[in-house]
C-alpha cells in the first residue's frame, strides 16, 4: 500500500473513501481479495476523532464495505458543511462606497459567526475583499497586505491600525469644519472598537 494521509474527521468523506479505494485497488489484488482488503486496513488510515468513531463501532455490525462507507459517510457528513460555511468567508467583499473601518468591523464580525476559519484563510479573504476602487485608504491598505502577504488576522488588523486609519476619512465633506468633526466621530468609532474588540483578534487555539 503507498502511504496515504489519514483521515482526521474535518474534510469531506467521499473524497477520501475515493483516494483510499484508489489506493487499494492499485495493488495488483485479485478480485475476491478487493473487498477484505479494503475492510481490514480501513481502520489504519484513519486518526484523531475518526479513528475513534471506528473504535466505537459494534463489533460484528459491518458486513461489507459498502456498509462500512455508508456509516463512514453519515457520521462525517457534518465536515462537509462546516467546510462550505468556512469558505463563506471568500464571500465578503468591500462595496464601492464603503467606508474602510465599516468593512474592517463587518468582516471581524462575520468572521465570528463561522466556525473556526483558518487564520491564513482570514488574512487572504479581508485582503481578496477589499476593494481598492473604493477609497484611497482601501486602496493602500490592499497593496500593504499584498506587498508583505500577512498571514494572520491580527496581523492583518494591526497593520490596518497602525498604518491606514489615519487616511480613513477619505469620503467625508471636504469643508474643514466637516473633516474635524468626522476625525472626532472616527477616533470615538476606533477607541471604542479597539476596548470592545481587544484581544478578539487572536488567533484561534
Amino acid at each position: 500500500m503507498p502511504e496515504l494521509p489519514k483521515y482526521d474527521g474535518t474534510s469531506y468523506p467521499q473524497e477520501y473513501i475515493t483516494t483510499y479505494t484508489t489506493a487499494v485497488k492499485g495493488n495488483d489484488l485479485y478480485p475476491h481479495e478487493i473487498e477484505s482488503v479494503l475492510l481490514k486496513i480501513f481502520g489504519d488510515t484513519l486518526t484523531r476523532g475518526a479513528l475513534t468513531w471506528y473504535s466505537l463501532l459494534l463489533e460484528h455490525s459491518i458486513d461489507s464495505f459498502k456498509m462500512l462507507v455508508d456509516s463512514f459517510i453519515k457520521a462525517h457528513a457534518g465536515a462537509r458543511k462546516v467546510q462550505a460555511r468556512i469558505a463563506d468567508i471568500f464571500n465578503i467583499a468591500q462595496g464601492e462606497s464603503k467606508i474602510l473601518r465599516r468593512f474592517v468591523s463587518r468582516f471581524q464580525k462575520k468572521r465570528m459567526l463561522l466556525p473556526v476559519v483558518p487564520d491564513e484563510w482570514a488574512a487572504e479573504a479581508f485582503t481578496k475583499g477589499l476593494n481598492p476602487r473604493s477609497l484611497d485608504a482601501s486602496r493602500k491598505l490592499k497593496e500593504s497586505l499584498l506587498e508583505f502577504q500577512e498571514t494572520t488576522w491580527a496581523d492583518v488588523h494591526n497593520r490596518y491600525e497602525s498604518k491606514i486609519i489615519e487616511d480613513d476619512l477619505v469620503g467625508f465633506p471636504s469643508s474643514a469644519k466637516g473633516q474635524e468633526k468626522n476625525k472626532e466621530k472616527v477616533k470615538d468609532d476606533v477607541d471604542s472598537n479597539r476596548r470592545v474588540s481587544r484581544g478578539r483578534f487572536l488567533p484561534y487555539e
